[in-house]
Formats: C-alpha cells, sequence, structure tokens
C-alpha cells in the first residue's frame, strides 16, 4: 500500500519532469573579492621572500660552521627551509585535496 502510494504521487511526478525545474544559477564575486585576492597575494610574496631568506641564511651558517670547524647544525635547517617552501608553494593544490 505504501510503495503503491509512493508510486503513485513521486515517481507520476519524475516522468512527467514536474519535481525540480532551476535555471543555470550565475555566480557573482563576493564583495571584498579584490582586497582578499591583494592580500593573498602580499601573503603570497612574503612566503616567498622568507623561504628564500632563510636558504641563504641557512647557507651562510652552514659555511660558517665548515669554515670554523664546528658541528654541523644547519643542513637540517636548509632540509626545514626547503621543506618549508614546498609545502608553502603547494598549499592551494593541499587545500583543494583537502576541501574536496
Amino acid at each position: 500500500m505504501l510503495l503503491s502510494a509512493f508510486h503513485d504521487t513521486v515517481l507520476s511526478q519524475i516522468d512527467s519532469g514536474v519535481l525540480a525545474q532551476l535555471g543555470n544559477p550565475t555566480p557573482e564575486t563576493p564583495p571584498v573579492a579584490d582586497k582578499l585576492l591583494k592580500l593573498v597575494r602580499y601573503f603570497t610574496w612574503f612566503v616567498l621572500l622568507s623561504g628564500v631568506l632563510g636558504i641563504t641564511y641557512a647557507g651562510g651558517r652552514f659555511a660558517w660552521e665548515k669554515w670554523s670547524g664546528g658541528g654541523l647544525a644547519s643542513p637540517k635547517m636548509v632540509a626545514g627551509a626547503m621543506i618549508g617552501g614546498i609545502i608553502a608553494t603547494s598549499a592551494g593544490t593541499i587545500m583543494n585535496a583537502v576541501i574536496g
């Protein structure tokens, strides 16, 4: 009885194409999109600059440690700066993968 009522009401509407008819929605940009994009560009330049400065500092420290004969801690700094740079440059791809 319940299945026949479902069939009579819903499935007959699907066959006739009456259920939901929506037009194509047009996307709109958010009101502050230009300011947000400018902020993202500044942040991108900051991350790039800090990565270059980090690798340069670690390279200079590596040379100083080699020259003075001290312990070698700077290869870890170079590796950390490179891994951080890789993560920072691929952040967009990572977020797209996480969000779906």
